[in-house]
């Protein structure tokens, strides 16, 4: 049972990653060609600056404190 949610976990960041990828590619893509880079392009565009405008400071600093928490206690595991 562990060996089979061991893959689970590993295929599961396997496909965030491949998907965080692919919102910095079409964010790249859409820095270099504007408005004229496709409907798909200028849709994950709009979503991520709809985000990240709608983010306040307070919730961006819980959030990098829950990122330094992760770190710290992934090293401590790990070490």
């Amino acid at each position: 049972m562990q060996n089979y949610l061991d893959k689970s976990k590993h295929y599961l960041w396997a496909f965030v990653e491949i998907g965080f990828l692919v919102v910095l590619a079409a964010v790249l893509v859409f820095l270099l060609m504007g408005q004229g880079s496709g409907p798909f392009i200028t849709g994950v565009a709009d979503n991520v600056m709809k985000f990240a405008n709608g983010l306040q400071p307070q919730a961006l600093v819980g959030i990098a404190i829950v990122l330094a928490l992760i770190y710290l206690i992934s090293n401590r595991v790990k070490g």
